[in-house]
């Protein structure tokens, strides 16, 4: 595993064993207008940072205690027991102080005394977030809508509403030498194999960057590849899908700022799972997911087998096919490769101005862009209106996938393979099959084979897998993660009904 480290791990625990003096740190902070230090009463002293904290609080709570028991006040103690706030603590760390300060904790000195100091907080965590949380990127039409947020406390209390048990741990470390992000560790106690989710600390542990901005940052580091374009960890912003992950006994990472969550280990197949396929009866998930999983084929291989067959296989062709295959091409100038690229760029052009534009503005431009760009092309003779037919549908089949990373990888992986039909024709599919596979044979995804139950071959862990089978048979954890506990309920198969006596 490849680790991103900007700069020295020693160089940056050097500087933070030095403690910066109080006072440095205080003619720092009065550099920003939104830093405020005044003395309520003579002999005690408030900083902090407006812009972070509760102002009602300190006006109606903090301020009128500290006026109304001034003669009591001897000792920091006495604050501590007279202030009407739970999170207060005593501390001499100035680092703790300066970390604290830019967090919204409000520091209480007493001007006799100089190395010991009040931290309280009252931070205004509510302000700047979204009201709304529902599922933006991973809507189903069955099923919760509720997703996460970016508020981590929030996001724990969300997951802990789903998971209600006292098995459920929260670890949270911090991460980034200038952003001390909060990062929370999920898991299922004497459910979630040790092994793995020490395997989780030490990666998250051993990351020095300077801002965490997002969990796809996580994601991206602690993967155990990093020089593959396939997501190794699930990320999703639904609390229904990680819910699920952390009772399969995988281990989930939550960091402040950032509305998805990863989990792992993850197989392939994960990512092709919808939490809708559990909404609806088994038979009708089960087509829907071999439906998904066909998709992806039918998106990677539709275009490169339409350049192979027309530029080296054209015997394959049926006669009833041929003439009007003929009769599409017959004023195109350019050769089936330079067709497909072609239109294959113009579908990706077409979705990342939709994606970059306003809501009902990208609606419009690709419904509208892609009718008009599409006829266009056709009667201008720059393309065939069958090729035209199978990238529309090649670009509907990559919409189907539930994860947009590996939806972004079914994207690109479409052009590789248009290349070596080009070049090798249906030899050359076949060959960048062989290297597809022997790249994803090596791929892990913390330790664990990443074609799993494929490969290695676990024949108990398909009961979940390529079909969703009847809940009776879906209640053990899948044995790759090697889980401390197999079952997740007993499934009651009983179903007699209550004969009611007729009067």
């Amino acid at each position: 595993m490849v680790l991103f480290k900007p700069h020295s791990k020693k160089t940056s625990n050097d500087e933070n064993k030095q403690q910066k003096p109080l006072k440095d740190i205080m003619q720092q902070a009065c550099k920003s207008s939104d830093f405020h230090q005044f003395s309520p009463v003579g002999k005690i002293q408030i900083s902090y940072y407006k812009s972070q904290i509760n102002e009602d609080k300190i006006n109606r709570y903090l301020i009128p205690q500290l006026q109304k028991n001034i003669e009591s006040i001897n000792k920091l103690d006495d604050i501590k027991n007279i202030i009407p706030f739970d999170d207060v603590k005593i501390t001499n760390d100035t680092r703790n102080v300066e970390t604290n300060l830019i967090k919204g904790f409000v520091i209480i000195q007493l001007k006799n005394i100089e190395n010991d100091f009040i931290l309280v907080n009252v931070n205004n965590g509510q302000m700047g977030h979204r009201l709304n949380n529902d599922t933006e990127n991973e809507f189903s039409v069955v099923g919760p809508k509720v997703g996460f947020v970016e508020n981590i406390d929030i996001n724990i209390h969300l997951l802990r509403q789903q998971v209600a048990v006292t098995k459920l741990i929260i670890e949270e470390i911090k991460i980034g030498t200038v952003s001390n992000t909060r990062v929370a560790i999920a898991y299922l106690d004497g459910v979630t194999n040790p092994r793995q989710i020490e395997t989780v600390k030490q990666r998250l542990n051993n990351i020095n960057l300077d801002v965490v901005f997002d969990s796809s940052l996580l994601d991206q580091i602690i993967s155990d590849n990093s020089n593959t374009m396939f997501p190794l960890l699930l990320s999703s912003e639904r609390i229904d899908r990680v819910t699920y992950a952390i009772l399969m006994g995988q281990v989930a990472v939550l960091s402040d700022g950032s509305p998805y969550v990863i989990s792992g280990p993850s197989t392939i197949l994960d990512f092709f799972i919808s939490p809708e396929d559990y909404f609806l009866p088994w038979i009708i998930g089960s087509f829907f997911r071999i439906a998904r999983i066909c998709s992806v084929f039918f998106s990677i291989f539709a275009t490169s087998l339409y350049v192979a067959v027309l530029t080296y296989h054209f015997e394959v062709i049926p006669e009833k096919l041929l003439e009007p295959l003929v009769m599409s091409r017959a004023n195109v100038p350019f050769p089936p490769v330079m067709e497909v690229i072609f239109l294959e760029i113009t579908i990706e052009l077409l979705r990342e101005a939709g994606a970059r534009l306003p809501a009902k503005i990208g609606q419009t431009l690709g419904i509208v862009g892609g009718i008009v760009i599409g006829q266009a092309t056709v009667e201008a003779a720059l393309t065939s209106s069958i090729l035209l037919i199978i990238v529309a549908l090649s670009a509907l089949a990559s919409f189907t996938t539930p994860i947009f990373k590996m939806a972004n990888t079914i994207r690109v992986l479409r052009f590789p393979f248009i290349f070596l039909a080009s070049v090798w024709g249906g030899l050359g599919i076949i060959a960048g099959v062989l290297l597809l596979m022997g790249h994803l044979l090596r791929l892990k995804s913390l330790g664990t084979p990443y074609l799993v139950p494929l490969f290695p071959f676990r024949m108990g862990n398909f009961a979940d897998s390529i079909i969703r089978s009847s809940f009776l048979y879906t209640n053990k954890r899948n044995t790759s993660l090697k889980p401390m506990s197999l079952k997740r309920y007993e499934p009651s198969k009983d179903k007699e009904d209550i004969n009611h006596e007729e009067s």
